[in-house]
């Protein structure tokens, strides 16, 4: 059973996605945690120094999804 998840969907530009992206990993790279905001609320999240990668890449005839995991 989940006690948190936060999901978002939005239609942005793909300089805007490498934006944020881009944000996520220098807070990886600075700092042991990483920081939200969601509706008023900001969520701190500790990251360890070792971590489990999966990226996921999955080709359809119309749609293509690129899945980027870390999990502790």
């Amino acid at each position: 059973m989940d006690i948190l998840e936060i999901e978002q969907r939005e239609t942005l530009r793909r300089e805007e996605v490498a934006k944020r992206l881009r944000g996520l990993a220098d807070m990886l790279e600075r700092h042991n945690d990483l920081e939200f905001e969601r509706g008023g609320m900001q969520i701190r999240v500790s990251v360890p120094d070792e971590v489990q990668l999966k990226v996921e890449l999955e080709i359809e005839s119309e749609e293509r999804e690129l899945e980027i995991e870390l999990t502790w």
